[in-house]
């Protein structure tokens, strides 16, 4: 019935045939939740909006808004080589570049993690004050600069590189009986887009449109997370300081899913659009019933990065996404989404501009005045706010030509 009338609706001529919107629109949505969440640590606010603790069998908004974004990751994936390769790069070029991409993201995403680590006694600098530099030399080395001769870009690139290197030397954590330098633990937040990119661009690569080999490889990885929480991988334990994110599968699974969608969205998106959401919401509902399956085994722990959590995680993304693309491709009603669109284009531009505020504010020993009012309306309606203003932030840095690109 849903898919009879849909097909009786008058269809607009799609844009999509250049760029499917509903790919921004969602993955601008889920940088503005996730912008959202993270302004939301507060008490008073409601559990079902924030993190469950680690030991909780469930899940809040926050806890499916980073597996969204990484699923559309891997949505984008195939769209970006094609066109790549279209563009007459070779696959040495395109591997160069994605081990180049995943690279940057580690870095940045280390970066990140360590800076509430700093000991800003024994590194001799406000951590906020150095959170700040790090963040203007980012920019300066990541930005992809337009209408500006190829020397000046040159040495903007270079100061930022020599910044972070003298940012990192004098970086300093512990205590003066214990001191220690940057870790890389759990890689960060855009550590774990790196490695999760990483498997599911070279899988592409190698595959192309097979999508029964990306979902063999989608369903290995599910696999390794299985194994992983079941305590059997410790064959490869010498492995886990560098690649451990690889071999607990979680991560990967995820990004692989949207590679997985996009290869069906690809197949019947411009041929016969109602077998992709036929299909499509089909693949959702089987992905939120194996979650719920998996669930008998393993508690949904976003924490644990157990695969229940990661295969509900992944059936909400796919449902979510075939009713967007519904709404913004099939019927053309865009002109709402014009905030998430923006910020999506601009993903790590948005995620990352924030931080100057944040950082700032802090320095300065203050915090947002609406988490003051200790009212939990307030509150998620100031972070609302917030995150909308950030949006809007990033989209004028673009104007002004400010604009990260890996």
């Amino acid at each position: 019935m849903f898919l009879h009338a849909i097909s009786q609706f008058k269809i607009l001529p799609m844009e999509k045939k250049n760029r499917i919107l509903s790919i921004d629109v969602m993955r601008g949505l889920t940088l503005f939740l996730m912008l959202f969440v993270n302004d939301l640590y507060v008490p008073g606010v409601p559990a079902w909006l924030t993190h469950r603790a680690a030991d909780f069998d469930g899940m809040g908004l926050a806890d499916w808004v980073f597996p969204g974004f990484l699923f559309m990751v891997g949505l984008a994936v195939p769209f970006a080589i094609q066109s790549r390769l279209k563009m007459g790069q070779s696959v040495l070029r395109i591997s160069g570049h994605i081990v180049s991409r995943t690279v940057s993201l580690l870095i940045i995403g280390v970066l990140m993690f360590n800076i509430h680590r700093i000991n800003p006694e024994l590194t001799g600098m406000d951590k906020y004050m150095w959170a700040i530099l790090v963040f203007i030399c980012i920019f300066l080395v990541w930005n992809q600069y337009r209408n500006i001769k190829s020397q000046f870009e040159f040495i903007l690139k270079g100061v930022g590189v020599l910044g972070l290197i003298a940012l990192v030397t004098i970086y300093r954590s512990g205590t003066p009986d214990e001191i220690s330098w940057l870790t890389t633990s759990w890689w960060g937040i855009l550590g774990l887009i790196g490695w999760g990119y990483l498997v599911t661009a070279f899988t592409y690569l190698f595959a192309k449109d097979n999508l029964i080999i990306a979902v063999l490889v989608w369903l290995f990885f599910i696999l390794l997370n299985v194994l992983s929480q079941l305590g059997m991988m410790g064959f490869v334990d010498s492995l886990q300081p560098v690649f451990g994110i690889i071999l607990e599968g979680n991560v990967p699974s995820l990004v692989l899913a949207g590679l997985v969608f996009s290869l069906i969205l690809r197949k019947f998106s411009e041929v016969n659009f109602l077998k992709f959401i036929a299909y499509g919401a089909a693949l959702g509902g089987v992905s939120l019933g194996a979650g719920f399956v998996l669930r008998h085994w393993f508690i949904v722990s976003k924490i644990e990065g157990t695969p229940s959590w990661a295969m509900i995680c992944t059936g909400i993304s796919m449902l979510l996404f075939v009713v967007l693309y519904v709404v913004v491709d099939i019927l053309g009603k865009h002109k709402w989404a014009f905030v998430f669109k923006s910020a999506g284009q601009n993903s790590l531009t948005t995620y990352l501009a924030p931080d100057f505020f944040y950082f700032a504010i802090w320095m300065a020993g203050s915090t947002l005045f609406y988490k003051q009012s200790g009212e939990a309306i307030f509150i998620i309606l100031g972070s609302l706010v917030w995150s909308l203003l950030m949006v809007g932030f990033t989209a004028l840095l673009s104007w002004f030509g400010i604009r990260l690109k890996l």
